[in-house]
């Protein structure tokens, strides 16, 4: 029977977060499918609420790895990355002659899951001849009306 390799996995998961899924969602395409140092770099340079709860699930996931895996932390990649809508919490706001204004405070789920990358060896670059430019082109002198005459 032939040992096959699998990947490893690693997830986190924030559950319950204050924020809208909405909101957290434009900043979790930005990780998806990068390296875990580049991610890190990406939300440390987004300005939204959003990417620094991000960023916690994302060292959560790296933590879970290294302890619980034995894997190391730079060498993951974001394989999925992924916001949930979570229950929404319903208040209510007093307004002019008695009546109340609905307010929603909307939960999200933030999961964040990362993989081994598999490299190839990398290949020796070839020694290329370096190209030759063509030669440039000769321009020919524009006819005039005068010199034709």
């Amino acid at each position: 029977m032939a040992a096959v390799e699998q990947q490893q996995e690693v997830r986190a998961v924030a559950k319950w977060v204050r924020m809208s899924p909405r909101k957290a969602r434009l900043v979790i395409e930005h990780i998806r499918g990068r390296s875990v140092p580049e991610a890190r770099t990406v939300l440390a340079f987004t300005n939204r609420a959003a990417a620094r709860e991000i960023e916690k699930v994302l060292s959560s996931a790296v933590a879970n790895a290294e302890a619980n895996h034995a894997l190391d932390g730079d060498e993951l990649v974001v394989s999925a990355a992924y916001v949930d809508e979570g229950p929404v919490m319903k208040r209510w706001r007093p307004r002019a002659r008695g009546r109340a204004a609905r307010i929603r405070k909307p939960t999200c789920h933030i999961t964040v899951k990362l993989t081994t990358v598999e490299r190839a060896p990398e290949r020796a670059p070839k020694a290329e001849e370096p190209k030759q430019k063509p030669a440039p082109r000769k321009r020919t002198p524009k006819k005039t009306e005068e010199a034709e005459a």
